[in-house]
Protein backbone atom coordinates (compact mmCIF):
# COMPACT_ATOMS: atom_id res chain seq x y z
CA UNK A 1 0.00 0.00 0.00
CA UNK A 2 1.00 3.24 -0.74
CA UNK A 3 2.61 5.39 2.75
CA UNK A 4 0.29 8.31 4.13
CA UNK A 5 2.90 10.65 3.53
CA UNK A 6 2.54 9.82 -0.17
CA UNK A 7 -1.32 10.39 -0.24
CA UNK A 8 -1.39 13.12 1.47
CA UNK A 9 1.16 14.72 -0.37
CA UNK A 10 -0.92 13.95 -3.71
CA UNK A 11 -3.92 15.08 -2.39
CA UNK A 12 -2.38 18.96 -1.55
CA UNK A 13 -0.94 18.67 -5.18
CA UNK A 14 -4.29 17.64 -6.42
CA UNK A 15 -6.40 20.32 -4.66
CA UNK A 16 -4.09 23.44 -5.02
CA UNK A 17 -4.54 26.19 -6.80
CA UNK A 18 -1.98 25.98 -8.25
CA UNK A 19 -3.05 25.29 -11.84
CA UNK A 20 -0.18 22.68 -12.22
CA UNK A 21 -1.20 19.27 -13.22
CA UNK A 22 2.05 17.51 -14.01
CA UNK A 23 3.30 17.13 -10.73
CA UNK A 24 0.20 15.58 -9.27
CA UNK A 25 0.51 13.50 -12.39
CA UNK A 26 3.59 12.48 -12.09
CA UNK A 27 2.89 10.87 -8.54
CA UNK A 28 0.18 9.10 -9.70
CA UNK A 29 3.08 7.32 -11.83
CA UNK A 30 4.81 6.25 -8.73
CA UNK A 31 2.13 3.77 -8.48
CA UNK A 32 4.21 1.76 -11.50
CA UNK A 33 7.48 3.36 -10.63
CA UNK A 34 8.13 3.93 -6.90
CA UNK A 35 11.69 5.67 -7.39
CA UNK A 36 10.61 8.06 -10.31
CA UNK A 37 12.46 10.76 -10.32
CA UNK A 38 10.04 13.79 -11.50
CA UNK A 39 12.62 16.51 -12.00
CA UNK A 40 13.46 15.82 -15.65
CA UNK A 41 10.19 15.61 -17.01
CA UNK A 42 8.87 19.16 -15.60
CA UNK A 43 12.30 20.13 -17.40
CA UNK A 44 11.08 18.58 -19.80
CA UNK A 45 7.97 19.89 -20.26
CA UNK A 46 9.15 23.13 -19.51
CA UNK A 47 12.00 23.05 -22.63
CA UNK A 48 8.70 22.34 -24.46
CA UNK A 49 7.11 25.04 -23.50
CA UNK A 50 9.44 27.68 -23.91
CA UNK A 51 9.51 26.78 -27.79
CA UNK A 52 6.43 26.57 -28.20
CA UNK A 53 5.73 30.00 -26.42
CA UNK A 54 8.38 31.20 -29.41
CA UNK A 55 6.28 29.83 -32.48
CA UNK A 56 2.81 30.83 -30.47
CA UNK A 57 4.30 34.24 -30.23
CA UNK A 58 5.53 34.64 -33.78
CA UNK A 59 2.66 32.76 -35.60
CA UNK A 60 0.82 35.10 -37.97
CA UNK A 61 -2.73 34.34 -39.60
CA UNK A 62 -1.82 32.75 -43.35
CA UNK A 63 -3.45 34.58 -46.20
CA UNK A 64 -4.25 30.84 -47.68
CA UNK A 65 -5.43 29.29 -44.52
CA UNK A 66 -8.16 31.98 -43.82
CA UNK A 67 -10.87 30.02 -45.29
CA UNK A 68 -10.07 27.43 -42.71
CA UNK A 69 -10.51 29.51 -39.61
CA UNK A 70 -13.94 28.52 -37.76
CA UNK A 71 -16.86 31.46 -38.11
CA UNK A 72 -16.54 33.49 -35.51
CA UNK A 73 -13.48 32.39 -34.47
CA UNK A 74 -10.52 35.38 -34.48
CA UNK A 75 -7.98 34.52 -37.18
CA UNK A 76 -4.47 35.24 -34.66
CA UNK A 77 -6.05 32.96 -31.99
CA UNK A 78 -6.48 30.18 -34.87
CA UNK A 79 -2.87 30.96 -35.97
CA UNK A 80 -1.51 30.40 -32.31
CA UNK A 81 -3.30 27.13 -31.80
CA UNK A 82 -2.13 25.68 -35.00
CA UNK A 83 1.37 26.91 -34.11
CA UNK A 84 0.87 24.68 -30.95
CA UNK A 85 -0.26 21.95 -32.55
CA UNK A 86 2.11 22.01 -35.59
CA UNK A 87 5.17 21.64 -32.91
CA UNK A 88 3.50 18.99 -30.46
CA UNK A 89 1.48 17.06 -33.11
CA UNK A 90 4.02 17.62 -36.21
CA UNK A 91 7.25 18.22 -35.02
CA UNK A 92 7.23 15.88 -31.90
CA UNK A 93 5.17 13.53 -33.30
CA UNK A 94 2.69 13.04 -29.87
CA UNK A 95 0.04 10.55 -31.26
CA UNK A 96 -3.30 8.51 -29.64
CA UNK A 97 -2.16 5.01 -28.59
CA UNK A 98 -4.67 3.01 -30.57
CA UNK A 99 -3.53 0.07 -31.35
CA UNK A 100 -2.19 -0.79 -27.52
CA UNK A 101 -5.14 1.59 -25.87
CA UNK A 102 -5.56 -0.48 -22.69
CA UNK A 103 -1.59 -0.65 -21.88
CA UNK A 104 -1.40 1.56 -18.62
CA UNK A 105 1.32 3.29 -19.62
CA UNK A 106 -0.67 5.55 -21.64
CA UNK A 107 -1.36 6.92 -18.57
CA UNK A 108 1.61 7.40 -16.89
CA UNK A 109 2.71 11.18 -17.56
CA UNK A 110 6.46 10.18 -17.58
CA UNK A 111 5.59 7.22 -20.04
CA UNK A 112 3.94 9.43 -22.36
CA UNK A 113 6.47 12.13 -22.59
CA UNK A 114 9.09 9.29 -22.88
CA UNK A 115 7.20 7.84 -25.77
CA UNK A 116 5.05 10.67 -27.23
CA UNK A 117 1.89 8.31 -26.88
CA UNK A 118 -0.76 8.26 -24.88
CA UNK A 119 -4.71 8.23 -24.11
CA UNK A 120 -6.99 11.21 -24.43
CA UNK A 121 -6.95 12.75 -21.05
CA UNK A 122 -3.13 12.22 -20.82
CA UNK A 123 -2.34 13.64 -24.40
CA UNK A 124 -4.69 16.21 -23.08
CA UNK A 125 -2.90 17.06 -19.94
CA UNK A 126 0.78 17.50 -21.92
CA UNK A 127 -1.15 19.69 -24.16
CA UNK A 128 -2.70 22.09 -21.49
CA UNK A 129 0.79 21.96 -19.71
CA UNK A 130 2.58 23.13 -22.53
CA UNK A 131 0.11 25.73 -23.71
CA UNK A 132 -0.03 27.19 -20.35
CA UNK A 133 4.29 27.34 -20.66
CA UNK A 134 3.41 29.05 -23.78
CA UNK A 135 1.24 31.29 -22.34
CA UNK A 136 -1.86 29.88 -24.53
CA UNK A 137 -4.70 29.51 -22.14
CA UNK A 138 -6.86 26.27 -23.06
CA UNK A 139 -8.51 24.48 -20.34
CA UNK A 140 -10.20 20.51 -19.98
CA UNK A 141 -13.13 19.88 -21.11
CA UNK A 142 -15.05 16.88 -18.89
CA UNK A 143 -16.65 15.25 -22.38
CA UNK A 144 -18.33 11.87 -21.77
CA UNK A 145 -16.12 9.14 -23.27
CA UNK A 146 -13.10 10.98 -24.63
CA UNK A 147 -11.46 14.10 -23.02
CA UNK A 148 -10.89 16.93 -25.01
CA UNK A 149 -9.62 20.67 -24.81
CA UNK A 150 -11.15 23.65 -25.34
CA UNK A 151 -9.40 27.19 -26.40
CA UNK A 152 -12.12 29.84 -25.16
CA UNK A 153 -13.64 32.36 -27.64
CA UNK A 154 -13.43 36.04 -26.47
CA UNK A 155 -16.12 37.07 -24.97
CA UNK A 156 -17.63 40.63 -24.86
CA UNK A 157 -19.41 42.89 -27.67
CA UNK A 158 -17.09 41.37 -30.98
CA UNK A 159 -18.37 38.55 -32.73
CA UNK A 160 -15.33 36.36 -32.12
CA UNK A 161 -16.43 34.65 -29.39
CA UNK A 162 -16.61 30.99 -30.71
CA UNK A 163 -14.62 27.97 -28.75
CA UNK A 164 -12.34 25.76 -30.58
CA UNK A 165 -12.48 22.32 -29.30
CA UNK A 166 -8.92 20.25 -29.68
CA UNK A 167 -8.90 16.25 -29.94
CA UNK A 168 -5.28 15.89 -28.52
CA UNK A 169 -5.89 12.29 -29.06
CA UNK A 170 -6.27 12.75 -32.74
CA UNK A 171 -3.58 15.01 -33.67
CA UNK A 172 -4.87 18.51 -32.61
CA UNK A 173 -8.06 17.70 -34.41
CA UNK A 174 -10.70 20.79 -34.49
CA UNK A 175 -14.43 19.04 -33.53
CA UNK A 176 -17.13 20.98 -34.69
CA UNK A 177 -20.61 20.83 -32.97
CA UNK A 178 -21.62 17.95 -35.60
CA UNK A 179 -18.35 15.57 -34.89
CA UNK A 180 -19.07 16.34 -30.92
CA UNK A 181 -22.45 14.91 -31.42
CA UNK A 182 -21.21 12.03 -32.79
CA UNK A 183 -18.96 10.94 -30.55
CA UNK A 184 -21.80 11.31 -27.81
CA UNK A 185 -23.73 8.97 -29.88
CA UNK A 186 -21.11 6.73 -30.00
CA UNK A 187 -20.58 6.07 -26.66
CA UNK A 188 -23.54 6.25 -25.33
CA UNK A 189 -23.05 2.70 -25.16
CA UNK A 190 -20.25 2.83 -22.38
CA UNK A 191 -17.44 3.32 -23.73
CA UNK A 192 -13.82 4.35 -22.47
CA UNK A 193 -12.08 7.66 -23.03
CA UNK A 194 -11.23 7.80 -26.98
CA UNK A 195 -12.72 3.80 -28.01
CA UNK A 196 -15.53 4.65 -29.30
CA UNK A 197 -14.73 7.72 -31.94
CA UNK A 198 -11.65 5.89 -33.34
CA UNK A 199 -13.26 5.32 -36.74
CA UNK A 200 -13.83 8.77 -37.68
CA UNK A 201 -14.38 12.25 -36.65
CA UNK A 202 -16.29 13.64 -39.24
CA UNK A 203 -19.68 13.39 -37.85
CA UNK A 204 -21.59 15.03 -40.71
CA UNK A 205 -24.99 13.56 -40.50
CA UNK A 206 -27.33 16.36 -41.06
CA UNK A 207 -28.56 16.65 -38.11
CA UNK A 208 -28.97 19.53 -35.32
CA UNK A 209 -30.28 18.38 -32.11
CA UNK A 210 -28.51 20.64 -29.90
CA UNK A 211 -25.59 19.33 -27.37
CA UNK A 212 -26.47 20.01 -23.32
CA UNK A 213 -23.46 22.57 -22.89
CA UNK A 214 -22.60 20.32 -19.76
CA UNK A 215 -20.91 18.00 -21.23
CA UNK A 216 -18.88 21.18 -22.52
CA UNK A 217 -17.65 22.01 -18.93
CA UNK A 218 -14.39 23.05 -18.09
CA UNK A 219 -12.53 20.01 -16.25
CA UNK A 220 -11.06 21.16 -12.72
CA UNK A 221 -7.77 19.91 -11.84
CA UNK A 222 -9.34 17.56 -9.50
CA UNK A 223 -12.01 16.07 -11.75
CA UNK A 224 -9.06 16.09 -14.56
CA UNK A 225 -6.73 13.76 -12.05
CA UNK A 226 -9.71 11.93 -10.79
CA UNK A 227 -10.55 11.44 -14.69
CA UNK A 228 -7.14 9.86 -15.10
CA UNK A 229 -7.23 7.22 -12.36
CA UNK A 230 -10.60 5.93 -12.70
CA UNK A 231 -9.54 5.12 -16.35
CA UNK A 232 -6.37 3.93 -14.59
CA UNK A 233 -8.24 1.88 -11.74
CA UNK A 234 -10.48 -0.01 -14.48
CA UNK A 235 -7.50 -0.86 -16.78
CA UNK A 236 -5.76 -2.36 -13.33
CA UNK A 237 -8.85 -4.30 -12.70
CA UNK A 238 -9.10 -5.89 -15.53
CA UNK A 239 -5.61 -6.89 -15.25
CA UNK A 240 -6.19 -8.14 -11.89
CA UNK A 241 -3.33 -5.92 -10.61
CA UNK A 242 -5.47 -5.53 -7.49
CA UNK A 243 -2.66 -3.83 -5.49
CA UNK A 244 -2.23 -0.67 -7.96
CA UNK A 245 -5.87 -0.83 -8.21
CA UNK A 246 -6.31 -0.14 -4.64
CA UNK A 247 -3.73 2.25 -4.12
CA UNK A 248 -5.66 3.75 -6.70
CA UNK A 249 -8.28 4.53 -4.54
CA UNK A 250 -6.34 5.54 -1.77
CA UNK A 251 -5.81 8.79 -4.47
CA UNK A 252 -9.40 8.79 -5.49
CA UNK A 253 -10.84 9.12 -1.59
CA UNK A 254 -7.43 11.31 -0.36
CA UNK A 255 -9.11 14.18 -3.32
CA UNK A 256 -12.60 13.40 -2.80
CA UNK A 257 -13.81 11.82 0.25
CA UNK A 258 -16.97 11.49 -0.55
CA UNK A 259 -16.65 9.09 -3.50
CA UNK A 260 -18.40 6.18 -1.67
CA UNK A 261 -18.44 4.28 -4.62
CA UNK A 262 -14.60 4.57 -4.07
CA UNK A 263 -14.87 3.14 -0.68
CA UNK A 264 -16.71 -0.07 -1.98
CA UNK A 265 -14.24 -0.33 -4.36
CA UNK A 266 -11.48 -0.30 -1.93
CA UNK A 267 -13.09 -2.68 0.34
CA UNK A 268 -13.93 -5.48 -2.37
CA UNK A 269 -9.93 -4.81 -3.25
CA UNK A 270 -8.73 -5.78 0.22
CA UNK A 271 -10.98 -8.45 0.08
CA UNK A 272 -9.15 -9.74 -2.89
CA UNK A 273 -6.14 -8.93 -1.13
CA UNK A 274 -7.10 -10.90 1.63
CA UNK A 275 -6.95 -7.80 3.75
CA UNK A 276 -9.58 -8.37 6.02
CA UNK A 277 -10.09 -5.81 8.75
CA UNK A 278 -9.28 -3.39 5.99
CA UNK A 279 -12.42 -4.84 3.75
CA UNK A 280 -14.34 -5.02 6.83
CA UNK A 281 -13.96 -1.46 7.58
CA UNK A 282 -14.68 0.01 4.18
CA UNK A 283 -17.68 -2.17 3.22
CA UNK A 284 -19.23 -1.48 6.45
CA UNK A 285 -18.80 2.12 6.17
CA UNK A 286 -20.50 2.35 2.44
CA UNK A 287 -23.40 0.16 3.74
CA UNK A 288 -24.13 2.65 6.33
CA UNK A 289 -23.35 5.99 4.39
CA UNK A 290 -25.45 4.14 1.14
CA UNK A 291 -28.38 2.72 2.65
CA UNK A 292 -31.57 5.22 2.55
CA UNK A 293 -35.15 4.94 0.92
CA UNK A 294 -33.90 6.19 -2.46
CA UNK A 295 -32.51 2.81 -3.50
CA UNK A 296 -33.99 1.22 -6.22
CA UNK A 297 -33.65 -2.47 -7.21
CA UNK A 298 -30.83 -2.80 -8.24
CA UNK A 299 -29.01 -0.78 -5.59
CA UNK A 300 -31.12 -3.10 -2.60
CA UNK A 301 -29.50 -6.21 -4.40
CA UNK A 302 -26.31 -4.52 -3.89
CA UNK A 303 -26.49 -3.61 -0.75
CA UNK A 304 -27.19 -7.49 0.13
CA UNK A 305 -24.33 -8.58 -1.82
CA UNK A 306 -22.38 -6.18 0.00
CA UNK A 307 -23.90 -7.70 3.38
CA UNK A 308 -23.19 -10.74 2.61
CA UNK A 309 -19.56 -9.98 2.45
CA UNK A 310 -19.62 -8.25 5.41
CA UNK A 311 -21.74 -11.20 7.64
CA UNK A 312 -18.33 -13.39 5.76
CA UNK A 313 -15.80 -10.89 6.83
CA UNK A 314 -16.97 -10.72 10.39
CA UNK A 315 -16.53 -14.52 11.07
CA UNK A 316 -12.97 -14.19 9.06
CA UNK A 317 -11.68 -11.22 11.06
CA UNK A 318 -13.35 -13.25 14.52
CA UNK A 319 -11.38 -16.23 13.55
CA UNK A 320 -7.87 -14.21 13.96
CA UNK A 321 -8.55 -12.61 17.00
Amino acid sequence: MLRDSVVNAFARAALSPDPDLAVAALMIARIEYPSLDSSPYLDQLDAIGREARRRVAEARPSVHASSEVPTQVDEEAYARVVALNDYLFGELRFIGNDRHYEDPRNSFLNEVIDRRTGIPITLAMVYIEVARRADLHVEGVNFPGHFLVRYPGRRGPVPMDQDLIIDAHHGGAFLSEDACRTMLRRQSGGGQDGQEERDGQDGQDGESDAIDPRVFARATKPQILLRMLLNLKRIYVQMHSFPQARDITELMLAVDPSAINELRDRGLLAYHLNDFSAALRDLQAYLQLSSGPDLDSSGREEHEQIWEHVKNLRKRVASLN
